[in-house]
Parts: C-alpha cells; structure tokens; sequence
C-alpha cells in the first residue's frame, strides 16, 4: 500500500487535469503528503535532427503557456488545501517518461482521463494509458458520469475480487481507502465460466450455479475475512454474480466515489499491460478508478 512519498499530478490545463489536481490535492492535504504538479512542455514535438526548431521565443512562449498552467493548477490545490506543501516540476520533453520515473517513490499518481487535443469523453488520454500500464505505484484516472468529471462523492469504495495476487493488494488498498473515507466498501466478486450450450442441458447448468456459487462466496468471505478483522470500521458489502466482471464494476461506478482494481487479474499474463477489467474502468467508468500495480521486480 501506499503509505509514503507525495502525491504526483499530471496536468495540461484541461478541465480533466483541473479535477485530477482537485481530487489529488484534497487526498494530499487530508494524509500530510506533499503533491508535486507536473507539466511537461513537449518540445520533442518541435525537434528535428537533434536540434530544436524555430526561435528562442518558441520556446519563451511555451515555457510561458507551461508556467501559466503551473500557477494555474497551484491554485486550484491551495483552494482544496490551503496549507499543502506544493511543488512543481517542467520537463521539456514528454510527460510520460516523467510520470513514471516519478512513479517509483511517489504515493499515487493521479491523473484526468483526457486532456487536450482529445474529443471523445470516452477516450483515455495517451498519458494516462501509458502511466496506468507501466507505473510502479498506484495510478487513480479521474473519470466522471457521462463525460463529466462529477460523481457520486457519498458513495462506497468498489473493489474488484479475483482471487489473483494483484487482486489482493487491490483489497488491502481498497480497505485503507475505505477506511480513511469513512465509507463502505462493496467487494465485488464475479464470474462467467459456464456456458449455455453445456452439452447435458439446463438443469446440469442449474446444478452447476449453485455448486459454483457456494465455492466462489466462499472464496469470497476467505478474501475478506482478514481485512475485515484489521478494519473493523468498515461496513463491507458482498456482491456476488455471475457475470462478467468489467460489466459488474462499470454499473457499480455509476454510484460508486472511487473503484479499486488491479491492473491484471486471474488469466492475466506477464506481458500485458493492462487486463480487460482495468481497461475498461479506466475508459467508461463513472467515477474515478484507482488501479493498483504489481510490485517493480528489482
């Protein structure tokens, strides 16, 4: 879990990025971590043969426009938390580079699902997709209901239950969270491996929900079990169903202030960047998603 180190926020000057220093501040400030504001000014755009293109009052403009937003995005934590400790960081070049260096020693990332340049409320922004995929610490995406950046601010703490290792980090941080909000977890448990076309009909399916059922709240209360005695504080809502578990979690969000999921989960493999759970959440979701990743092996 995350327990050390700043806060880290991406912004660009977006609404998105606005929210993302909002929501970033008001964490930073409730548990006396320091949040550092990144803005990267992209000058790789601009480069050709090594050298940086057009005249030094390229640059002076830029690095205008990227103080600006600096300030900008200051304030906008000093209004959520007056007395936080406030860095700022100006790379020339790409920000995701940046973000994930950072991401090492940082508590979260925190970042809005898109930025400028990006017309679709339903499409990540190419920061957010490579930080979420590589970071080393937990990344939260700012999402919102239907393109916006509001949601349920009252509502529970979702998590998602697979059984994998990752998933279980994603429990323990989804606990924390919960506990720190003051507000009820939902563990959501779901899945889909029995089809319709079983060969010895619909009352050996009928049978077969039921055994599989009983087996998985069982799994379910033993993944549980644990944090519910180190978190006594916490109201804890089991949902089981059979169901695929992305479709679970997005009609969770709906009311949901914040999903928890790991970035892969049971099936997963090595290679991927993200499952199709967490990349889902992370492009429709209602609310925001904190997607934890697998520890960095050194």
């Amino acid at each position: 879990m995350a327990d050390s180190g700043k806060i880290v926020v991406g912004v660009d000057g977006s609404e998105p990025s606005g929210e993302a220093v909002r929501w970033a501040a008001g964490l930073a400030g409730q548990r006396r971590l320091g949040l550092l504001i990144v803005h990267a000014l992209h000058l790789e755009r601009f480069a050709y043969g090594g050298g940086l293109a057009g005249p030094q009052i390229l640059f002076d403009d830029m690095a205008g426009e990227g103080r600006r937003v600096l300030d900008e995005a200051v304030g906008q934590a000093r209004a959520v938390s007056p007395e936080l400790d406030v860095d700022t960081s100006m790379p020339t070049g790409s920000p995701i580079p940046y973000l994930i260096d950072a991401s090492d020693t940082a508590a979260f990332v925190v970042l809005g699902s898109s930025g400028r340049g990006f017309f679709s409320e339903l499409t990540l922004g190419s920061t957010a997709s490579a930080v979420v995929g590589h970071a080393a610490c937990p990344v939260v995406v700012i999402r919102g209901r239907k393109g916006t950046t509001t949601y349920s601010v009252n509502g529970p703490v979702v998590v998602g239950i697979d059984g994998s290792p990752l998933s279980e980090r994603a429990l323990a941080v989804a606990f924390e969270e919960a506990s720190w909000r003051g507000a009820p977890l939902v563990a959501v448990h779901a899945w889909k491996d029995v089809t319709y076309d079983d060969a010895f009909g619909m009352a050996r399916l009928v049978t077969q929900w039921e055994s599989i059922e009983d087996e998985e709240a069982s799994l379910l209360a033993q993944r549980l079990a644990g944090w519910q005695e180190k978190y006594p504080d916490v109201e804890v809502r089991r949902v089981l169903a059979r169901d695929n578990p992305r479709h679970v979690l997005l009609e969770r969000s709906a009311e949901a202030q914040l999903v928890v999921v790991g970035s892969r989960g049971r099936g997963g493999f090595t290679g991927s960047l993200l499952g199709s759970t967490s990349q889902a959440l992370v492009h429709h979701a209602e609310c925001p998603v904190l997607v934890v990743r697998p520890k960095k092996s050194r």
